[in-house]
C-alpha cells in the first residue's frame, strides 16, 4: 500500500502539537509594520490556535505530523 503524501502547503502554515492542538502563526507580520501601533504589532507575536472546524482538514492533509 502507498504511503499517503503530506500537503507541503499546510506543513508550511500549521503545526501540530504533542497534545494533537493545531498551531498557526498570526497575520499582517509581512510588510508595513510601521503604520501600525505598538499594541498591534505586539499582540500579533506568538501563534494562534487553530478553530475546531479546520482542524480535521489540516490533520488530514498532514497524516505523519503525529
Amino acid at each position: 500500500m502507498p504511503k499517503i503524501k503530506t500537503k507541503k502547503a499546510m506543513q508550511k502554515r500549521y503545526r501540530i502539537t504533542k497534545t494533537g492542538k493545531v498551531m498557526a502563526n498570526k497575520t499582517k507580520r509581512r510588510h508595513m509594520m510601521t503604520d501600525r501601533s505598538p499594541k498591534s504589532k505586539r499582540q500579533s507575536r506568538g501563534k494562534l490556535r487553530v478553530e475546531k472546524m479546520h482542524v480535521r482538514a489540516i490533520k488530514f492533509s498532514m497524516p505523519y505530523s503525529q
